[in-house]
């Protein structure tokens, strides 16, 4: 793969090498399983990131629309009741 950060290996390695694979995941490490040259899946670890490269951030937001704040506040103002005792329940 091109992501430098996932390891490809093979179904095989992950049947003979399980318990080493596993403790790679364990210590942060991200796998590409593959079947005769093709990827078939990926094994990651589940807990959260404390720290995420700057580029990786950088990418992930590359595609989200832009925020009018302005608008964006105004439309919030205009959803919410701005006087949250004044309702009769």
């Amino acid at each position: 793969m091109a992501d430098h950060a996932h390891r490809e290996i093979t179904q095989r390695e992950l049947r003979n090498e399980s318990g080493a694979i596993m403790r790679n995941v364990e210590r942060g490490e991200s796998f590409v399983i593959t079947r005769n040259g093709t990827p078939i899946g990926k094994l990651i670890p589940l807990r959260r990131r404390t720290f995420v490269p700057r580029a990786e951030v950088l990418a992930a937001f590359a595609t989200a629309p832009v925020l009018d704040a302005e608008a964006f506040r105004a439309d919030i103002d205009s959803s919410v009741e701005q006087d949250p005792f004044s309702r009769e329940w």
